[in-house]
């Protein structure tokens, strides 16, 4: 992809709640770029593969194929691997932090009661909530504006896109959704 073709892919979206603005691709290196790539896997099509050492997210397309997505991951002491599922979805979703983040980062606690959606929302436009056994995990996939995080360890675990990667893969994502993360 040219960097005319992503600037047209990752534009800006107006018609969101929160009209959202054009992620600044110059701070993004181009092989996070959203591509279809070859990619085997025995999954099914449509399950999401998480790649945290690789810093992608593929949506498995069938056919040897997948959707590959650059993402930022979680920071070392913040990774996990393992099956999950999508057990919610939300659109410009409240955030509200762990206690175990508040007492990390206790600026942090402002928002105990939860941070309305919007633009400086860290969960950004779209989320997915991972479960595990009827049990929310903490985890998401989530979106971000922040261009220069993709590729990069800066998360409490969660996995980010850019808010147009996010809306892509949240279109085509339903609930129940398999998600694996592998190990880093």
């Amino acid at each position: 992809m040219s960097l005319a073709e992503a600037e047209k892919v990752y534009g800006p979206v107006p018609d969101e709640k929160f009209p959202i603005p054009a992620a600044d691709v110059s701070k993004l290196n181009p092989k996070y770029y959203r591509r279809t790539v070859s990619y085997d896997s025995k999954e099914a099509p449509g399950t999401i593969i998480v790649d945290p050492g690789k810093y992608y997210v593929y949506r498995i397309e069938g056919d040897g194929k997948a959707t590959r997505y650059g993402a930022n991951v979680g920071r070392a002491g913040f990774l996990w691997s393992g099956e999950a599922y999508v057990g919610r979805k939300a659109e410009w979703a409240t955030w509200t932090p762990p206690k175990e983040m508040i007492q990390r980062q206790p600026e942090a606690g402002k928002y105990a009661a939860g941070m309305p959606g919007g633009l400086d929302n860290p969960l950004g436009a779209r989320t997915l909530y991972l479960y595990q056994n009827g049990v929310y995990t903490l985890y998401t996939i989530y979106s971000t504006r922040i261009a220069q995080s993709i590729g990069t360890g800066v998360t409490s675990g969660c996995t980010g896109l850019l808010s147009q990667d996010m809306i892509d893969l949240y279109s085509k994502t339903p609930v129940k959704t398999k998600v694996i993360v592998l190990p880093a």
